[in-house]
């Protein structure tokens, strides 16, 4: 075949084919293309998830008849001045989405300017224009597009479902909507309102918390730590959300660059790096960044989509929002997100005695009377048990319960330095944040009495976040206290495992571990970080040559201080099942205070749970 020009409609075919992949690639380009114009108000409304109808109407500034004509050529467009492509400052540039969407649609685009006192219309199908009429219309356009793909049928077939179409154009919408508070959304799918958000008024980071908490929900508004940040004329906004609160993935991640929404490696990448310290590796932080860069030091002419940006200065954004969130993070102290406790208090509902007992009691707001439910047979088995007299076999010779396993004194205390604990009287201790410890459950769970409620503490994940702090503390000072063991500790290994951890030996040294080698498939312990008390040294050790596995071989054991850290502090900390005096639990309450993200264990778990005395009055049917 000789080489020849391919015609206007076939290149603008080919367009489509590269930005516009799905409906919801063409509801963001004319999305986009309605913010630019600057509406306050934009109604998408889809059918058969866009597959018959896309329509988007605005309040933009609209055009003229001459302008109408002219949008649907391709590469016409008034958003680049003196062709300068390093200065982009709106969503769309390129000039090609209208006559793409046009040549692979029964497209029609109807628009009255500002000021003018007549509205055009404009039909186009497959790629065939016909001529502008005069047509009904209030400032502003309206964009409708019908039989979508249906002049590229191949196009058509790779459809998905119906909703699976239109939840992604949901997203979409999700996404400007976040990243433009000042302007309303609505989403309709037939007769269907799936979405609606107006307009924010106010400063902007208030405009911006009360979008987000109407696209995420309130409890994202109630677990949000306030970021707003500028460095070197770049500046970093928006909402992160505290490491508790967390999802499966990390599909509620929201990276706006310039108010473009984006997926950029890079800044997923520095969201990681950020909350590594706080969350276990299947985890993800929910947040919504906002970054505020000239557009000289950007590009955002590199994918067709425009879903990904290139930094000039890449190092130092990612250093931004690593340094950003982690300091926001670390004012946040030891608070724990809102939904640990809310979670609990739905787990007292949804069964048990709780629920019979909410289910029963008809008085107060529900109406009616008080009626006392019936204890079940197991209930009633149970009290008589308890309150018949204590058998002779029970007793001591002078008739009192001797100590037994569940009554015998602690082994050993916590080595928690903490003068605070034993300042104030136990009374006092309720107006700390922590409040005052009133016993211990299952030798796991410590309970304390706050002002208006209490808390419930897991004393492993607790203290594991402690050690953990301080010995990334000592790291960071490089004097790691060691203390050598009387006895030293030989732990048979597989030679494989013993082959990672010698090459390492000097390292974990510096940890505050010394092995050496001792003979085929073992090793020998002689010193362990003090910090980690009477620990398992056999299942730390196994544990580090297992993590060892998965570090890259390249990095020194400092790079990837986290993960050995983590290890061994969940080895040093205090078990559950450790009976602890009340010394020792008011201890570590005032210590959880004192430290940064104590309000998360190692791996993203919540390390105590806060029950509002109100809450607990409405599970009793007092409120």
């Amino acid at each position: 075949m000789k080489i020849r020009l391919l015609s206007e409609n076939t290149i603008n075919q080919i367009a489509a084919g590269e930005v516009i992949e799905r409906p919801a690639s063409a509801v963001k380009e004319l999305v986009e293309n309605a913010i630019d114009a600057g509406a306050s108000q934009i109604d998408v409304v889809m059918v058969a998830g866009g597959r018959e109808l896309i329509s988007v109407t605005d309040n933009g500034c609209g055009m003229s008849r001459a302008e109408i004509e002219l949008a649907v050529e391709r590469h016409a467009t008034s958003k680049l001045r003196e062709d300068d492509l390093t200065d982009i400052k709106t969503m769309g540039f390129r000039g090609e989405a209208l006559p793409s969407i046009a040549s692979v649609s029964r497209f029609s685009l109807t628009s009255r300017a500002a000021g003018s006192e007549e509205a055009w219309k404009m039909q186009i199908d497959g790629g065939a224009k016909q001529a502008v009429q005069p047509a009904a219309q209030s400032q502003g356009t309206r964009i409708e597009v019908r039989d979508l793909f249906y002049a590229t049928p191949a196009r058509l077939k790779f459809l998905k479902a119906e909703r699976t179409e239109f939840n992604y154009a949901l997203d979409v919408i999700k996404r400007l909507a976040m990243a433009h508070p000042d302007v309303g959304f609505s989403l309709q799918d037939g007769e269907r309102r799936a979405f609606r958000v107006s307009a924010a008024q106010g400063e902007l980071l208030d405009a911006r918390l009360r979008r987000l908490t109407a696209v995420l929900g309130t409890e994202f508004g109630d677990n949000a730590l306030a970021i707003e940040v500028e460095r070197e004329n770049i500046k970093l906004g928006g909402y992160a959300g505290l490491p508790t609160y967390n999802r499966g993935n990390a599909q509620h991640q929201f990276l706006f660059v310039n108010g473009r929404p984006v997926k950029d490696k890079l800044l997923i990448g520095a969201v990681r790096g950020a909350y590594m310290d706080y969350l276990a590796r299947n985890r993800h932080p929910v947040l919504a960044l906002f970054l505020e860069v000239p557009t000289a030091m950007v590009d955002v002419n590199v994918h067709p989509a425009k879903a990904e940006v290139r930094f000039r200065d890449s190092g130092h954004v990612r250093g931004l929002i690593v340094g950003s969130l982690k300091r926001a993070l670390a004012e946040a102290g030891h608070r724990a997100a809102t939904t640990v406790a809310q979670s609990a208090l739905g787990s007292f509902q949804s069964g048990g005695a709780a629920a019979d007992a909410s289910s029963s009691y008809q008085g107060g707001r529900y109406g009616g009377s008080y009626r006392p439910s019936t204890p079940s047979y197991e209930t009633r088995a149970h009290g008589q048990a308890f309150q018949k007299p204590l058998s002779s076999p029970g007793l001591s010779d002078h008739g009192q319960m001797p100590f037994g396993d569940h009554f015998a004194p602690p082994q050993g205390r916590v080595e928690i330095d903490d003068p605070v604990a034993q300042a104030p009287a136990a009374v006092d201790l309720v107006n700390y944040p922590l409040g005052a410890a009133r016993g211990q459950l299952h030798e796991t769970y410590v309970v304390s009495q706050v002002k208006d409620g209490i808390v419930i503490v897991d004393q492993h994940a607790a203290h594991e976040r402690l050690v953990y702090e301080r010995m990334k503390g000592y790291l960071l000072d490089n004097q790691v206290p060691r203390q050598v063991l009387l006895i030293p500790e030989v732990v048979e290994l597989e030679q494989d495992s013993v082959d990672r951890l010698l090459p390492r030996a000097q390292e974990l040294q510096e940890l505050g571990l010394c092995i050496e080698p001792f003979g085929d498939g073992a090793v020998v312990v002689r010193e362990a970080p003090a910090l980690l008390g009477d620990t398992d040294i056999k299942g730390l050790v196994r544990d580090l040559a297992d993590e060892l596995v998965e570090l890259d071989q390249a990095l020194s054991l400092k790079e990837r201080m986290e993960e050995v850290c983590s290890t061994m502090a969940c080895h040093g900390s205090v078990r559950a099942g450790r009976r602890l005096t009340v010394a020792e639990m008011n201890a570590l309450l005032r210590e959880m205070e004192q430290t940064p993200h104590s309000g998360q264990c190692n791996h993203g778990r919540p390390t105590y749970v806060e029950l509002k005395l109100g809450d607990i009055e409405r599970l009793f049917g007092r409120r």
